[in-house]
């Protein structure tokens, strides 16, 4: 009985560790930062962004941490999933869209245990509704060693 504990309790540790997203690299993290300004939107009838997890008033967070963003749709539109896209800004820019594609659906993006090195990271998460309105939003992250 002990035996079987053991080997299940192996396999569940390797499960979770296979879990983890490596969302951005070392590599990644190391190329400049975007030297363009981040345009902010005025009120925009366009799809809400909320960034749930990590909690974005959390200043300082520990790798992987659980990636959760809500997509708030606005006027009896639909949010397009097809449309979404998460970009890593940095020069040049890299296209984190196919990295967290499994997390994505109509009401948002949900992805546990995504990995990132330490530093600051910004994230810009782009939607549209199926109106065409298209939002972004920049998720700013400091991770910790």
């Amino acid at each position: 009985m002990k035996i079987h504990m053991l080997i299940g309790a192996i396999l569940f540790a390797g499960a979770a560790q296979a879990q983890t997203l490596q969302l951005i690299t070392a590599e990644e993290a190391r190329l400049p930062n975007a030297t363009r300004q981040i345009a902010s939107r005025g009120v925009t009838r366009g799809p809400g962004i909320k960034f749930m997890s990590p909690d974005p008033a959390v200043k300082l967070v520990k790798s992987p941490v659980d990636l959760k963003i809500a997509f708030e749709p606005r006027g009896g539109s639909k949010i397009d999933a097809a449309s979404v896209r998460v970009t890593y800004l940095k020069t040049p820019e890299v296209d984190l869209t196919e990295r967290v594609k499994s997390g994505i659906k109509t009401d948002g993006i949900d992805v546990g245990k995504a990995a990132m090195p330490p530093g600051n990271h910004q994230i810009r998460v782009t939607v549209k509704d199926d109106e065409g309105r298209q939002t972004h939003s920049v998720l700013s992250l400091t991770v910790s060693n």
